[in-house]
Protein backbone atom coordinates (compact mmCIF):
# COMPACT_ATOMS: atom_id res chain seq x y z
CA UNK A 1 0.00 0.00 0.00
CA UNK A 2 3.05 2.01 -0.39
CA UNK A 3 1.24 4.32 -3.33
CA UNK A 4 -1.31 5.69 -0.78
CA UNK A 5 -1.44 9.26 0.38
CA UNK A 6 -2.36 11.06 3.24
CA UNK A 7 -5.54 12.23 1.92
CA UNK A 8 -6.11 9.15 0.87
CA UNK A 9 -5.60 7.60 4.65
CA UNK A 10 -8.00 10.29 5.74
CA UNK A 11 -10.85 10.00 3.52
CA UNK A 12 -10.54 6.11 4.66
CA UNK A 13 -10.76 7.06 8.68
CA UNK A 14 -13.22 9.08 8.00
CA UNK A 15 -15.49 6.48 6.71
CA UNK A 16 -14.52 3.96 9.70
CA UNK A 17 -15.67 7.09 11.67
CA UNK A 18 -18.82 6.87 10.12
CA UNK A 19 -19.09 3.07 9.97
CA UNK A 20 -18.33 3.43 13.91
CA UNK A 21 -20.56 5.81 14.76
CA UNK A 22 -23.16 3.43 13.31
CA UNK A 23 -22.64 0.62 15.60
CA UNK A 24 -22.63 2.91 18.50
CA UNK A 25 -24.80 5.29 17.86
CA UNK A 26 -27.86 2.79 17.51
CA UNK A 27 -26.12 1.03 20.66
CA UNK A 28 -26.11 4.08 23.10
CA UNK A 29 -28.74 4.09 25.79
CA UNK A 30 -30.02 0.40 24.57
CA UNK A 31 -31.52 -1.21 27.22
CA UNK A 32 -30.49 -4.57 26.47
CA UNK A 33 -26.71 -3.14 25.92
CA UNK A 34 -24.08 -5.90 27.33
CA UNK A 35 -22.37 -5.05 30.16
CA UNK A 36 -19.20 -6.88 31.53
CA UNK A 37 -15.38 -6.05 33.59
CA UNK A 38 -12.32 -6.46 32.29
CA UNK A 39 -9.15 -7.94 33.91
CA UNK A 40 -7.99 -4.58 34.16
CA UNK A 41 -11.55 -3.49 35.95
CA UNK A 42 -12.49 -1.34 33.37
CA UNK A 43 -16.04 -1.73 31.71
CA UNK A 44 -16.17 -3.01 28.31
CA UNK A 45 -19.84 -3.16 25.84
CA UNK A 46 -20.72 -5.07 23.51
CA UNK A 47 -21.07 -1.92 21.42
CA UNK A 48 -16.95 -1.60 22.35
CA UNK A 49 -16.40 -4.80 21.13
CA UNK A 50 -18.70 -4.59 17.51
CA UNK A 51 -17.18 -1.15 16.95
CA UNK A 52 -13.68 -2.43 16.93
CA UNK A 53 -14.58 -5.31 14.99
CA UNK A 54 -16.03 -3.39 12.12
CA UNK A 55 -13.30 -1.17 11.95
CA UNK A 56 -10.68 -4.18 11.95
CA UNK A 57 -12.60 -5.97 9.01
CA UNK A 58 -12.64 -2.36 7.11
CA UNK A 59 -8.72 -1.70 7.88
CA UNK A 60 -7.92 -5.73 6.75
CA UNK A 61 -10.19 -5.21 3.46
CA UNK A 62 -8.87 -2.37 2.14
CA UNK A 63 -5.63 -1.47 4.03
CA UNK A 64 -4.23 -5.27 3.57
CA UNK A 65 -0.78 -5.67 5.34
CA UNK A 66 -1.84 -2.56 7.78
CA UNK A 67 -0.77 -3.35 11.16
CA UNK A 68 -3.78 -2.76 13.66
CA UNK A 69 -3.37 -1.69 17.59
CA UNK A 70 -6.98 -1.71 19.24
CA UNK A 71 -8.06 -1.46 22.65
CA UNK A 72 -10.66 -4.57 22.58
CA UNK A 73 -8.74 -6.75 20.57
CA UNK A 74 -4.92 -6.06 20.73
CA UNK A 75 -1.93 -5.88 18.13
CA UNK A 76 -2.36 -7.91 14.70
CA UNK A 77 1.23 -7.41 12.19
CA UNK A 78 4.04 -5.62 12.39
CA UNK A 79 3.70 -3.25 9.06
CA UNK A 80 5.60 0.56 9.97
CA UNK A 81 1.90 1.59 9.23
CA UNK A 82 -0.61 1.18 12.47
CA UNK A 83 -3.76 1.85 12.60
CA UNK A 84 -4.47 2.37 16.47
CA UNK A 85 -7.90 2.30 17.41
CA UNK A 86 -10.05 3.33 20.90
CA UNK A 87 -13.27 1.73 19.33
CA UNK A 88 -15.88 4.11 22.61
CA UNK A 89 -13.86 6.33 24.40
CA UNK A 90 -15.19 6.94 27.65
CA UNK A 91 -16.59 3.75 28.05
CA UNK A 92 -17.88 4.52 31.40
CA UNK A 93 -20.10 7.55 30.28
CA UNK A 94 -21.51 5.47 27.44
CA UNK A 95 -22.85 2.96 30.29
CA UNK A 96 -24.41 5.58 31.83
CA UNK A 97 -25.96 7.86 29.31
CA UNK A 98 -23.49 10.45 29.41
CA UNK A 99 -23.55 12.16 25.25
CA UNK A 100 -19.74 12.59 26.12
CA UNK A 101 -18.01 9.35 24.33
CA UNK A 102 -16.07 9.60 21.01
CA UNK A 103 -14.28 6.83 18.37
CA UNK A 104 -10.93 7.50 17.68
CA UNK A 105 -8.77 6.52 15.03
CA UNK A 106 -5.02 7.00 14.28
CA UNK A 107 -2.94 5.93 11.25
CA UNK A 108 0.79 6.10 13.16
CA UNK A 109 3.71 5.44 10.28
CA UNK A 110 6.71 4.13 12.53
CA UNK A 111 5.11 4.92 15.45
CA UNK A 112 4.37 8.74 14.82
CA UNK A 113 1.04 9.53 14.38
CA UNK A 114 -0.02 11.03 11.06
CA UNK A 115 -3.79 11.32 11.12
CA UNK A 116 -6.35 11.21 13.83
CA UNK A 117 -10.36 11.11 13.62
CA UNK A 118 -12.46 11.85 16.58
CA UNK A 119 -16.04 11.32 16.81
CA UNK A 120 -18.20 12.16 19.17
CA UNK A 121 -21.65 11.05 17.50
CA UNK A 122 -23.91 11.66 20.24
CA UNK A 123 -23.17 15.11 20.74
CA UNK A 124 -23.28 15.11 16.59
CA UNK A 125 -19.30 16.54 16.62
CA UNK A 126 -16.60 15.23 14.33
CA UNK A 127 -13.13 16.29 14.27
CA UNK A 128 -9.68 15.25 12.42
CA UNK A 129 -6.18 16.72 11.09
CA UNK A 130 -3.01 14.79 9.07
CA UNK A 131 -0.01 16.14 8.76
CA UNK A 132 0.16 19.00 6.12
CA UNK A 133 -3.57 19.00 5.83
CA UNK A 134 -4.84 21.30 8.33
CA UNK A 135 -7.16 20.61 11.48
CA UNK A 136 -11.36 20.36 11.02
CA UNK A 137 -14.60 19.71 12.76
CA UNK A 138 -18.38 19.23 11.73
CA UNK A 139 -20.28 21.06 13.60
CA UNK A 140 -23.81 19.73 14.92
CA UNK A 141 -25.09 21.58 11.68
CA UNK A 142 -23.18 19.50 9.46
CA UNK A 143 -21.08 21.79 8.17
CA UNK A 144 -17.37 22.06 8.60
CA UNK A 145 -14.72 24.39 9.37
CA UNK A 146 -11.31 24.27 10.13
CA UNK A 147 -9.83 24.90 13.46
CA UNK A 148 -7.43 26.77 15.37
CA UNK A 149 -5.75 27.19 18.92
CA UNK A 150 -6.40 30.05 21.03
CA UNK A 151 -4.36 33.18 21.49
CA UNK A 152 -4.42 33.16 25.25
CA UNK A 153 -0.57 33.51 26.56
CA UNK A 154 -1.32 34.07 30.42
CA UNK A 155 -2.15 31.88 33.01
CA UNK A 156 -4.10 34.02 34.82
CA UNK A 157 -6.66 34.13 31.05
CA UNK A 158 -6.70 30.51 31.16
CA UNK A 159 -9.32 28.13 31.10
CA UNK A 160 -7.82 24.48 31.60
CA UNK A 161 -9.26 21.02 32.03
CA UNK A 162 -6.77 18.56 33.54
CA UNK A 163 -8.90 15.19 34.44
CA UNK A 164 -8.55 12.66 37.21
CA UNK A 165 -7.73 14.74 40.45
CA UNK A 166 -7.09 11.05 42.09
CA UNK A 167 -4.07 10.32 39.52
CA UNK A 168 -2.58 13.33 40.17
CA UNK A 169 -2.58 12.76 43.68
CA UNK A 170 -1.16 9.34 43.09
CA UNK A 171 1.63 11.09 40.78
CA UNK A 172 2.08 13.06 44.00
CA UNK A 173 1.38 16.28 42.14
CA UNK A 174 -2.03 17.27 44.34
CA UNK A 175 -0.33 20.09 45.62
CA UNK A 176 0.63 21.15 42.50
CA UNK A 177 -2.40 20.67 40.47
CA UNK A 178 -4.32 23.03 43.41
CA UNK A 179 -1.62 25.86 42.96
CA UNK A 180 -2.38 25.68 38.76
CA UNK A 181 -6.55 25.74 39.60
CA UNK A 182 -5.05 28.71 41.67
CA UNK A 183 -3.53 30.45 39.31
CA UNK A 184 -5.46 30.50 35.88
CA UNK A 185 -8.85 31.23 35.23
CA UNK A 186 -11.01 28.44 35.69
CA UNK A 187 -10.99 24.82 35.83
CA UNK A 188 -13.49 22.38 34.16
CA UNK A 189 -13.42 18.98 33.82
CA UNK A 190 -15.09 17.54 30.76
CA UNK A 191 -13.98 14.19 30.20
CA UNK A 192 -12.23 11.83 27.81
CA UNK A 193 -10.64 13.02 24.33
CA UNK A 194 -13.51 16.47 24.31
CA UNK A 195 -11.02 18.49 26.45
CA UNK A 196 -8.06 17.81 23.78
CA UNK A 197 -10.82 19.33 20.79
CA UNK A 198 -11.66 21.74 22.69
CA UNK A 199 -7.91 23.27 23.15
CA UNK A 200 -7.77 22.07 18.95
CA UNK A 201 -10.56 24.50 18.36
CA UNK A 202 -9.27 27.36 20.76
CA UNK A 203 -12.15 27.29 23.46
CA UNK A 204 -10.40 25.68 25.65
CA UNK A 205 -6.44 26.67 26.65
CA UNK A 206 -5.37 23.45 28.66
CA UNK A 207 -6.01 19.57 28.94
CA UNK A 208 -4.71 16.98 30.43
CA UNK A 209 -4.09 13.74 32.73
CA UNK A 210 -2.52 10.70 33.43
CA UNK A 211 -2.86 7.02 33.25
CA UNK A 212 -3.71 6.83 29.74
CA UNK A 213 -2.90 4.33 26.98
CA UNK A 214 -1.60 5.32 23.39
CA UNK A 215 -4.89 4.48 21.64
CA UNK A 216 -6.57 6.96 24.43
CA UNK A 217 -3.93 9.69 23.19
CA UNK A 218 -2.93 8.65 19.07
CA UNK A 219 -5.90 10.00 17.61
CA UNK A 220 -5.70 13.48 19.23
CA UNK A 221 -2.37 14.34 18.51
CA UNK A 222 -2.35 14.86 14.68
CA UNK A 223 -5.61 16.94 15.73
CA UNK A 224 -4.12 19.12 18.42
CA UNK A 225 -1.10 19.72 15.92
CA UNK A 226 -2.67 20.97 13.40
CA UNK A 227 -4.63 23.48 14.77
CA UNK A 228 -1.57 25.38 15.66
CA UNK A 229 -1.43 23.66 19.51
CA UNK A 230 0.99 21.23 21.34
CA UNK A 231 0.33 17.64 22.87
CA UNK A 232 3.19 15.95 24.84
CA UNK A 233 3.33 13.57 27.84
CA UNK A 234 3.03 15.51 31.20
CA UNK A 235 7.16 15.94 31.21
CA UNK A 236 7.28 16.89 27.63
CA UNK A 237 7.94 13.68 26.08
CA UNK A 238 6.38 13.37 22.35
CA UNK A 239 4.23 10.68 20.89
CA UNK A 240 0.92 8.31 22.82
CA UNK A 241 3.83 5.84 24.56
CA UNK A 242 4.12 7.31 27.88
CA UNK A 243 1.26 7.70 29.57
CA UNK A 244 0.40 10.61 30.23
CA UNK A 245 -1.20 13.94 28.27
CA UNK A 246 -0.78 17.88 28.00
CA UNK A 247 -2.05 19.65 25.46
CA UNK A 248 -2.45 23.27 25.26
CA UNK A 249 -2.37 26.35 22.82
CA UNK A 250 1.78 25.95 22.91
CA UNK A 251 2.11 29.45 24.57
CA UNK A 252 1.09 28.20 28.11
CA UNK A 253 2.84 24.65 27.77
CA UNK A 254 5.82 25.54 29.64
CA UNK A 255 4.15 27.93 32.13
CA UNK A 256 1.68 24.98 32.96
CA UNK A 257 4.64 21.85 33.30
CA UNK A 258 6.48 24.51 35.77
CA UNK A 259 3.68 25.09 38.15
CA UNK A 260 2.50 21.34 38.04
CA UNK A 261 6.26 20.29 38.71
CA UNK A 262 6.42 17.97 35.55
Amino acid sequence: MADLTLPQDLEFALGLADLADAISHGRFRAADLEVSMKPDLTQVTDADKAVEASIRESIAANRPGDAIYGEEFGTIGDSSRQWIIDPIDGTANFVRGVPVWTTLIALAVDGVPVLGVVSAPALGRRWWGADGLGAHTRDIDGSRRSIRVSGVSALSDASVALSGLDRFEEAGLLENYLELARQVWRTRDYSDAWPYMMVAEGVLDVAGEFGLQPYDMAALFPIVSEAGGLLTSMDGEPGPWHGSALATNGLLHDAVRSVLGV
